[in-house]
């Protein structure tokens, strides 16, 4: 007799799994309480990492049924979403998706079904980091400074420099400028590399 799993996985603490849930039972899932994992993990960790997962893992035997509300919940990258839904089906356990009408992504159909909306991400992913790097290179080449500002002056960064050469300890340039340790190892550390 197969026996119904949920994985409802959010990215944060804050998110809440509550919605995927109710989706779930609104499908006609009445699963038990104990084999519902919930996780909060970022969809960017392998399946293979998340602590959530694992443990559905070492409860699920072969003829089992997971269900999931989306394809992302098994995580964002295409390869890894088909490698862990291969991997359930290796082991005789199918994967139900309800964003995709329900269908068994480990039978053919699901399999085609996912591979083309994987490979659509990962194509999405890919063009979002092309615009992204394209439009930082734009932004360098019109010769604005990238990052967080930096937390000294340039006269600051001077005096920093000149009591550096002095001898003055980091501590005592840190108080005297009123700012933090770590601030004045970092143009320690870029004077360092600049010689």
């Amino acid at each position: 007799m197969s026996r119904t799993f949920v994985y409802a996985r959010v990215s944060t603490v804050e998110q809440h799994t509550a919605n995927q849930l109710q989706e779930i039972q609104s499908a006609g899932f009445n699963v038990d309480k104990r084999r519902v994992i919930e996780e909060a993990i970022s969809g960017s960790t392998p399946a293979a990492d998340r602590p959530g997962f694992l443990k559905l893992l070492e409860r699920m035997e072969e003829g089992d049924v997971l269900v999931v509300t989306k394809l992302d919940r098994l995580g964002r990258n295409a390869m890894d979403v088909q490698s862990t839904v291969q991997m359930l089906a290796d082991t005789g356990i199918r994967v139900h998706c309800l964003a995709l009408g329900g269908v068994d992504l480990t039978s053919a159909a699901g399999r085609m079904t996912m591979g083309v909306l994987t490979a659509v991400a990962q194509f999405e992913r890919d063009l979002l980091i092309e615009r992204t790097q394209a439009g930082l290179a734009r932004t360098k080449a019109a010769g604005t400074r990238l990052g967080r500002p930096s937390a000294l002056s340039d006269a600051q960064q001077a005096d920093v420099k000149q009591r550096l050469a002095a001898g003055e300890t980091v501590y005592g340039i840190a108080q005297a400028l009123g700012t933090s340790r770590q601030v004045i190892m970092r143009v320690r550390d870029r004077l360092n590399t600049a010689a």
